[in-house]
């Protein structure tokens, strides 16, 4: 019924949806009782979730809604603009699973006309939370600030900011807090599991860390085990991803907390380089110099030649962080303090 909103997803009998990712994930799975719902048509991709058939399928079939994580979408953006296909059934992409970069919902747009929406849920939400519309009085920047946050709270649920000290945290889009939300598709328990550290007085704990502004839009900042601490200030993994995916020579980069013995941790970015480029750390950290505080900007960065994901194509920052431990992103390259 949330997805049926036209604030949401708008889905209706006039939509053909295609569901990328496996079933078990909360992308797909909503998304089939939306259509039974409303009586909309299921294109069901079955383990082909490469670029190539996924657009080959887009092209024969004409889905109006497609849904996926924010990689599967990022092959599929070098695959449309080396190959130019024909995607413009396709009205809105609700994107989700992990945050969405500004710069692949504007490449969508300019390039090929399809309009990325960013939603926010997990499987204990059922699936939706919010998602990304901006309002009918938001224009230029501040619009694009709503498309690319983690949207607005979908009506029918309700959701709150908690401080460590479990206070709540005032709607005022600057202070954050653990996104805590409830509601009639909202888990509330596990089956013969009270799990205390998930649950608080019919509260889902998300894991999620971030601000809610005024009007009610989620801006996530990290999940709080991927949040980075240095020299007791808080540095949001998920920003500076964003930030350099939007360079022009990198595919793909994740960001993980890298001990120090100076500042206790460090963000250190493991980076993917588009086929046939090259780039050097220092040339990162100056891209990076007038887009986040200074002391966000990683000291370290460690060139990759994939990121590793999960089953869904989500990055898998615990493969990241094991590999460090082990030495294995020892050889880092590092920008010297005056650079960076």
């Amino acid at each position: 019924m949330a997805s049926q909103m036209s604030d949401t997803l708008a889905v209706s009998a006039r939509d053909k949806i295609l569901p990328v990712v496996p079933m078990f994930h909360a992308n797909a799975w909503g998304l089939p009782y939306a259509a039974a719902l409303s009586g909309a048509d299921l294109v069901l991709p079955s383990k082909y979730l490469q670029a190539g058939p996924i657009v080959a399928l887009i092209d024969s079939e004409r889905p109006t809604i497609a849904g996926a994580v924010p990689t599967i979408w990022s092959d599929v953006l070098r695959y449309a603009d080396e190959h130019k296909p024909d995607l413009s059934s396709l009205r809105c992409v609700p994107c989700g699973g992990s945050a969405v970069p500004r710069a692949l919902i504007e490449a969508f747009e300019e390039r090929h006309g399809v309009t990325i929406v960013q939603a926010w849920g997990m499987t204990e939400t059922s699936p939706l939370g919010s998602v990304a519309r901006a309002s009918s009085r938001a224009t230029g920047e501040d619009a694009w600030k709503q498309r690319a946050c983690a949207g607005k709270i979908v009506s029918g649920v309700e959701v709150r900011i908690v401080a460590d000290d479990g206070s709540e945290v005032p709607w005022d889009g600057e202070q954050t807090g653990e996104v805590e939300i409830r509601g009639p598709w909202i888990c509330s328990a596990y089956f013969k599991d009270p799990a205390p550290e998930k649950f608080d007085d019919g509260w889902l704990r998300t894991g999620d860390v971030a601000a809610i502004e005024p009007g009610g839009y989620i801006c996530i900042t990290d999940r709080a085990k991927d949040v980075i601490k240095s020299g007791g200030e808080w540095i949001s993994s998920v920003g500076l991803e964003n930030e350099l995916v939007a360079h022009p020579k990198i595919s793909e980069v994740a960001v993980i907390a890298k001990p120090d013995e100076r500042w206790q941790e460090r963000p250190l970015a493991c980076v993917v380089v588009e086929e046939g480029e090259q780039v050097s750390a220092e040339e990162l950290a100056d891209f990076l110099r007038d887009r986040v505080a200074k002391w966000w900007i990683p000291d370290e960065y460690a060139f990759i030649d994939e990121v590793p994901k999960t089953s869904v194509g989500k990055f898998d920052k615990k493969v990241l962080r094991g590999r460090l431990a082990e030495g294995e992103l020892a050889d880092c390259h590092t920008v010297t303090p005056a650079s960076a």
